[in-house]
């Protein structure tokens, strides 16, 4: 019999903008039924705050550690959580009780695969204890303990949507997340899956434009608009070898650096930037074992119009189709906080949230720590 569970999904990316959260009925395997969402932005003190973090982060040899202030950030990371749940509750007339467990990703301040340290700031704990539900936190370290790369751990969830698409019914389709840093999740026209990051999204363009404009990120595509790709700069970004490297892996946003001040004005930057966005993703694409027929974009990237239009160019020259994920009936806003609430259902379950083919794994292995409400008992 399917053991349905309710769970809530909590997101905040490498764009530090804010946090994603989503409702979800799952039984964890091919069930879905996505609720209401909604997602809360950070303040501009506190995106320092968790800027700052990143640069703090690098000194660290040890995912436990929590050198200079970063305890202090953690646990405010979490309360600023834990009332994002409070909220949403609230605001969609639900009790902690009506609510099974919760898929808290946390803030990634760090991420060596190579080295198999990775760091997301969050306390479950204490967020089991501010809301009362149950809560799966830290799902990415035993993937990397049994040999995996730690990332991406949405595909298990993509798999789940791809299935209910007529749109792509017999076709190879790619789920693409542009968030700060970009991922594909591949669906073979058989079915089989293939993942991996494949390259830098929006951090370049966000880390570009607030350094040089002062502001957080480039509003659909606003600025770069009213520039020009300079081909030497984007091949500097196209040129690297992990575009070229049989071997995948996962990224961190260090991997990427933003353009020196001097190498481009504000507008050339981010219209240069974003081909790089674009184009990063189909040079990927090459690694996979069929052409993809259709593109399916989340995340915040998809409302940037130049980014979407690149993309859209490149690949239809390979004869594939670019849609935004709300075409397809689907939330490229929610779709993160979603998997990650299936995810932790997924964890209760001891269902694998990972596979060889998506992060390296040795073997298909679950993951997450549970951290029980303690009222709850």
């Amino acid at each position: 019999m399917t053991v349905m569970r309710t769970a809530i999904g909590l997101m905040s990316g490498t764009s530090l903008d804010g946090i994603d959260v989503a409702l979800l009925r799952t039984d964890g395997e091919a069930v879905v039924e996505r609720g209401p969402s909604t997602g809360r932005s950070y303040d501009a003190a506190f995106r320092r705050r968790l800027q700052a973090a990143l640069e703090t982060a690098k000194t660290m040899g040890e995912r436990r550690e929590r050198p200079g202030d970063l305890a202090g950030i953690e646990r405010e990371l979490t309360l600023r959580h834990a009332e994002a749940v409070r909220a949403f509750l609230a605001e969609n007339n639900l009790a902690p009780s009506d609510v099974d467990v919760i898929g808290f990703h946390g803030q990634t301040v760090l991420h060596r695969p190579n080295e198999a340290l990775t760091v997301q700031l969050g306390d479950g704990a204490l967020l089991a204890r501010e809301t009362g539900i149950d809560t799966v936190y830290d799902m990415r370290a035993n993937d990397m303990a049994h040999g995996g790369q730690g990332a991406p751990l949405i595909p298990a969830y993509h798999a789940a949507l791809a299935a209910g698409l007529t749109r792509s019914s017999g076709k190879a389709v790619v789920f693409v997340n542009i968030g700060g840093i970009s991922n594909i999740t591949f669906i073979g026209s058989g079915g089989d899956i293939v993942a991996f990051d494949s390259g830098p999204g929006n951090t370049l363009i966000d880390q570009w434009v607030e350094a040089h404009a002062g502001i957080p990120y480039d509003q659909g595509g606003m600025i770069a608009s009213e520039g020009r790709v300079d081909a030497e700069l984007a091949e500097r970004y196209l040129g690297h070898a992990f575009f070229t490297d049989p071997v995948r892996r996962s990224l961190d946003r260090n991997d990427f650096r933003p353009p020196e001040g001097a190498d481009a004005s504000l507008e050339d930057g981010a219209r240069t930037l974003a081909h790089v966005t674009a184009a990063a993703i189909l040079r990927s694409a090459r690694h996979l074992p069929e052409r993809p027929r259709l593109y399916v974009v989340c995340g915040g990237g998809r409302l940037n119009r130049v980014i979407m239009g690149d993309l859209a160019a490149l690949a239809g020259v390979e004869g594939a189709e670019v849609v935004a994920a709300e075409a397809v009936g689907l939330d490229g806003d929610s779709m993160e906080a979603e998997a990650w609430a299936y995810l932790a259902v997924r964890s209760l379950r001891a269902l694998p949230l990972t596979f060889p083919a998506t992060t390296g794994v040795r073997a298909p292995v679950s993951g997450g720590v549970l951290a029980k409400d303690v009222l709850a008992g």
